[in-house]
């Protein structure tokens, strides 16, 4: 994927089952419209009220078809529809950014006997 669509959004604290259901109607919708959903996250420590939705594309064009197809979708102005009426989003803002090479979706290693840092006996 070339470019990332990253969503951050501010959520209403005490509605984080409302934002759930609405980021899991999204886990149909995005795919079938031709977005490369990377996931959707809400908080678990610390903030209590950011969440964020990341979406990949091959390149702003095909975003751009994606939000025509998005538009057109009937379960997609549902999902928006349902947003609004029950104001559980409080802001949105999106920005696109590129995977920097050699670092997406890197698994972690096995650990080593001892980790370099940990201090000598």
């Amino acid at each position: 994927m070339t470019i990332t669509c990253f969503i951050r959004y501010e959520i209403d604290p005490f509605q984080l089952d409302a934002f759930r259901t609405y980021a899991e109607n999204w886990g149909r919708i995005i795919p079938r419209c031709g977005g490369h959903l990377v996931g959707y996250f809400l908080p678990s420590e610390g903030s209590n009220y950011e969440a964020w939705g990341l979406i990949a594309f091959d390149s702003l064009a095909a975003y751009e078809a994606y939000r025509q197809r998005l538009r057109a979708d009937a379960q997609g102005r549902a999902n928006f529809e349902s947003a609004q009426r029950q104001r559980f989003i409080l802001r949105e803002e999106r920005r696109f950014t590129e995977v920097v090479a050699g670092t997406f979706e890197r698994a972690a290693l096995p650990p080593p006997e001892r980790c370099a840092s940990e201090p000598q006996p």
